[in-house]
């Protein structure tokens, strides 16, 4: 029996149940859908011509999937900082969104009162703090939730009501619009792909955990394009919070006019990198040829790659799915790593520090 089919040591190193968080990854979408869709937005915030979303780790992800996924449809430039300051462009024509797990934050919550100074539509989203005490007192608008189907209550497993919450937001606001029917499609995608990836499924029928064998002991480089941009960032994130395992990622077109000519030194580098591509058959005819490619010349400097073909009919879809491969993905790597996927002593030893 592999040692990602052995449920008892999964469940000896999984000491806050983060599988089960997520595993329920389309029932958190399913609520901030529907609790977005209930609110209250004033008619001017549609009246602006731009729109920036200040949030930190998790909470800072889902600009990356959203400006991803809408590339192409959006009609205003959306920014995204991580920031204890504004940028210069926020004024009176701004959609400024605050994004914080906790709402505790220190650096979104410090452009408050200079974002309110210079009139920007400020709207917030959180499970409670101090934003959500301004939320609730109608000091500014946003959208306060209880992430009940987060059962390891790490703010990076609740990325479905961070990343569809936004989402909802961004409707409510008319900055992008998003049928009701692609989000039902993509929760009855995500629930029979949660099958197949389940810890029950079995290693030889299971991707997440044959490409987390591919990656323990090495750096995974992953690789995206497009759409599945913002995924890339994404899963970067989690292999090195929930993995504990140091990983990058770069983007085709682009890394071809660069990256390929750092493949040959340090001469070490067969030994320690692996490639991951997220590959899609939505992206760009010419982007996929460049996928051949790029796994020609990653395969002649001795390299080794994985591939994951992306589930889904949709961009929505394939974002979300992809996602979800992620967090199994990362999860499989830290057990074989020998580790808790939630604990994260070096960033709660930072914040202490900091604290002092």
């Amino acid at each position: 029996m592999h040692t990602l089919d052995n449920l008892a040591r999964l469940g000896q190193l999984d000491k806050s149940n983060m599988l089960e968080s997520i595993a329920l990854l389309p029932q958190q979408i399913e609520q901030a859908w529907s609790e977005t869709q209930k609110l209250k937005i004033p008619a001017h915030y549609k009246k602006v011509n731009k729109v920036v979303i200040n949030g930190m780790g998790g909470s800072g992800l889902g600009t990356h999937l959203i400006r991803s996924i809408y590339f192409k449809e959006l009609k205003l430039p959306v920014g995204n900082i991580h920031s204890y300051d504004l940028p210069g462009l926020v004024d009176k024509n701004t959609l400024y969104i605050i994004s914080s797990y906790s709402g505790t934050t220190k650096e979104p919550l410090a452009t408050i009162k200079e974002a309110q100074r210079r009139g920007a539509k400020i709207l917030g989203i959180t499970t409670g703090g101090e934003l959500a005490e301004l939320i609730r007192s109608q000091r500014i608008p946003g959208y306060v939730f209880n992430p009940e189907y987060n059962i390891c209550n790490q703010p990076r497993m609740g990325l479905g009501y961070s990343i569809v919450g936004l989402l909802g937001l961004l409707n409510k606001c008319g900055v992008i619009k998003t049928a009701a029917q692609e989000i039902k499609s993509a929760i009855t995608m995500l629930t029979r792909l949660n099958e197949e990836y389940s810890p029950r499924n079995s290693f030889d029928k299971n991707s997440a955990k044959q490409i987390a064998a591919d990656l323990q002991g090495k750096i995974p480089v992953i690789i995206a394009s497009e759409f599945l941009s913002g995924n890339a960032h994404v899963l970067a994130n989690q292999l090195n919070e929930n993995a504990k395992n140091f990983s990058a990622y770069f983007l085709i077109s682009e890394l071809n006019h660069h990256l390929l000519e750092g493949l040959a030194h340090p001469v070490s580098n067969h030994k320690n990198l692996h490639f991951l591509f997220l590959e899609s058959n939505l992206y760009h005819p010419r982007n996929k040829k460049r996928y051949a490619i790029t796994k020609e010349i990653v395969s002649q400097n001795k390299v080794s790659y994985s591939s994951f073909t992306v589930p889904g009919a949709s961009e929505l879809e394939q974002s979300f799915t992809t996602l979800l491969f992620s967090s199994y993905l990362s999860f499989y790597l830290a057990i074989l790593n020998d580790l808790d996927p939630s604990a994260i002593p070096y960033v709660d030893y930072f914040k202490k520090q900091l604290a002092k």
